[in-house]
Order: C-alpha cells, then structure tokens, then sequence
C-alpha cells in the first residue's frame, strides 16, 4: 500500500466514524421520539391495522418474498465487494496455473478499426467493451505463442491487453528472445515498443463478463470502501430497532391483539365501527378511549341550545299556527 492509498484510507475510515456518529444520533432520536408516541396511545390504529395485516396470507407471502430479495441482495454485495477486493489484491500477480481477473480499463479492444484488415479476414470477433471483466489464463511457453492472440503484458506500472500482430524471431540485435508486436483492435497503429515474453502475465482466450468492471472499481476506490461500511452499518442497526419497536407495539396493543383473534366475545370493550369489523378498543391514554356509537343504534338528541328537543320544535309550530 502506497502512502497515498494510506492517506486516502486513514481519511475515509474518518469521514466513516463521522457519518455513523450522525446516523446514530438521528436514528435514536427518531426511535425515541416513535416510542413515545406508542406509549402515548397515537398509534393504536396504526398498530391495529399492522396486526391484521399481518394475519392475512398476502401479507405473509410478500414479506417472505422481500426478506428472501433483501438476501439475495445482501449476498450480491457481499460478493462483488469479495471478488473487488480479490482483483485488487491479485492485480499483480501473473496468471501462473489460477486464473488471474482483469478489469478492462480502456476502449482499445472495444471495436474492428476498418484499417486492420487481418481482423476482418482471419475472423477474429473477440473483442471485448471497456470496463469488462476478463480472465486470463495461464501463460504458454514462448514458442507456443502465435500471431493474433490476445496477452496481458506490463509496462512500467500498467497492464495492458492487446493482440499480438507480429513476432520478430532472434536476430543479431536481439539474438537471445523473440520480440512481440502487439496492437488494440480499435486502433490503427500498433504499439510503441516491442514486448518480451518475461513482461507477460497472461492470455485471453474469451471469458469475460460484460460491464461489471466499472463496479468492481467503483468498490476499490474509497468512496466504494465507505458505501459497503455504511450498508454493514445499516444491516446491523435496522432489526435492533426494528425489534425495539416491535416490543412496544406488543406492550401497548398485544394483549388485545391476541385475546381478539382467539376470541372476539371476550373483548367486552371493543366497539365497531363499521360491517368490516374495523375495532377501536379502550385503552388508557388511548385518543379513541370514548365508545363510538354502532350503525345499528339510534343517534340520540343532544339537549343544548344548537340542538333542541323535538318536542320543543313541534310546541312551537303548533303555537305559531294557533
């Protein structure tokens, strides 16, 4: 590790602590400000609906159906962000019996440059996009080599994969090793300098998959680093107060939740308000804690001033029409 990346490390791993120092403070606050207004009895029919939500079969299939997806997803990142950090951290070694993993970093292989006519006449479709994954095999002997295969090589600090377009066998100015000239498909020139065959590292012979590099480097970058910590953050917090809230909703509203589905008869103090059996029930500090009044029930007259007695009323037309 370079003194840069440690810089860059040390600083994300700040800027990390930071964000879960405030994350955690908004989600406590928040939990708390929840729990109060539960105790308070603001989210009896809230909770009520929950409840018989939750006693229907769709309901349970769906939330099968997200728990098996959030899995599923959990195990998506979880294994890009492994196969992320495997790239980085083989990302020099030579493909020497295992296969090494490359993240195609420009469009040099990306097309057929018209001007290279060997590509159109030797058929030669295998071509691949920029920010692909490759795999690389194993590296033949040198004299297994022959034109048009595709290699890694190194230069100086890069990696680089290009189609071997011409082999310069020993002569007297290198009479000890066969000089490679290799070319992108793209382009219409070859490269610059010859490439020996202790500066390769491996050989493409067609695997890949498409467009998941730009990902992978996105997780090696600390920006990447910062987003996994904060969604393994996340995992952990969401069932602590997920369960915290659950054990207040069954404190407040659970022993009347239960004792109605075994028995509704036994819920003496619940009232309907409609053929739906939608219940209110009493409970203290309940905002619903007055009983409403059935369908089936007359309305009774108030006695006030707004609402006179009808007997009133008829006592008056009758005066009036005396």
């Amino acid at each position: 590790m370079t003194n840069y990346e440690t810089y860059v490390f040390i600083l994300c791993f700040i800027v990390f602590a930071l964000l879960t120092a405030m994350f955690s403070y908004l989600i406590w606050s928040i939990t708390k400000m929840e729990i109060e207004l539960i105790q308070g009895g603001h989210r009896d029919i809230v909770i009520r609906e929950e409840y018989e939500k939750k006693r229907q079969r769709s309901y349970r299939v769906s939330l099968g159906i997200s728990r098996v997806f959030s899995l599923l997803m959990c195990l998506f990142f979880a294994a890009t962000f492994t196969a992320a950090m495997y790239v980085r951290a083989n990302e020099d070694r030579p493909a020497n019996g295992i296969p090494s993993i490359k993240v195609v970093k420009s469009a040099s292989m990306a097309e057929k440059n018209e001007k290279n006519k060997y590509l159109f006449e030797n058929k030669l479709n295998d071509q691949f996009q920029q920010f692909d994954v490759v795999i690389c095999e194993h590296i033949p002997d040198e004299k297994d080599l022959k034109l048009y295969d595709i290699v890694v090589y190194k230069h100086e600090d890069m990696y680089i994969i290009h189609r071997i377009v011409g082999i310069e066998e020993p002569n007297e100015k290198h009479p000890n090793e066969r000089h490679f000239l290799l070319q992108g498909d793209a382009v219409d020139r070859s490269d610059k300098f010859p490439v020996l065959y202790s500066q390769m590292q491996g050989i493409y012979k067609g695997t890949r998959i498409p467009f998941v590099g730009s990902f992978v480097m996105f997780l090696q970058s600390p920006a990447g680093w910062l987003c996994m910590l904060l969604v393994v953050f996340a995992m952990v917090v969401t069932p602590i107060v997920e369960k915290t809230l659950d054990r207040e909703k069954e404190m407040r509203c659970g022993p009347v939740a239960k004792a109605y589905a075994s028995d509704t008869s036994a819920l003496s103090k619940t009232h309907y308000a409609d053929k739906g059996m939608k219940t209110y029930y009493n409970r203290p500090g309940s905002p619903y804690s007055e009983p409403l009044q059935r369908q089936d029930q007359s309305i009774p007259y108030r006695h006030s001033q707004q609402h006179p007695h009808p007997t009133q009323i008829s006592g008056q037309r009758n005066s009036k029409s005396n």
